[in-house]
């Protein structure tokens, strides 16, 4: 019987070890996943939001919502201004990402896949800000 229950509280410690809702110490403070998200959408640019990422990740599947929000913040400094062309070698490059590493399992591998996706939409961020304080 004593077995039983040290096996079931082993069960429930592992489950929650694992669980990607947990928070993380972010900025010097323990944070939600949602927390973190919103952090990086307050963050004033790409590269801060990157840093921001690098700085609070998961290093598990819970990387994939943060990695989107940095992609998104990225994109805004130079998506609507990509030609046809160019918006699919943007997209070819985030679909190498995807590939990279789609035959692996675990979520260290989703975490991964989300920093490629990450690193690929802030060096095309950095290059429309050169490219538009070039311009000016």
């Amino acid at each position: 019987m004593h077995l039983r229950s040290w096996l079931a509280g082993l069960a429930v410690v592992l489950s929650l070890a694992a669980s990607p809702a947990h928070a993380a110490v972010c900025m010097n403070t323990s944070m939600t996943l949602d927390a973190i998200v919103e952090a990086i959408n307050a963050t004033k640019g790409c590269a801060a939001a990157l840093k921001l990422f690098t700085d609070c990740a998961f290093g598990a599947s819970g990387d994939v919502q943060l990695g989107e929000a940095v992609e998104k913040k990225c994109e805004a400094d130079f998506l609507s201004g990509l030609k046809g062309a160019q918006k699919k070698t943007y997209a070819g490059e985030l679909g190498r990402c995807d590939r990279k590493y789609r035959n692996e399992s675990g979520t260290m591998y989703r975490s991964f896949t989300a920093f490629c996706r990450a690193e690929v939409s802030q060096r095309y961020s950095q290059k429309a800000l050169k490219a538009g304080l070039k311009a000016r």
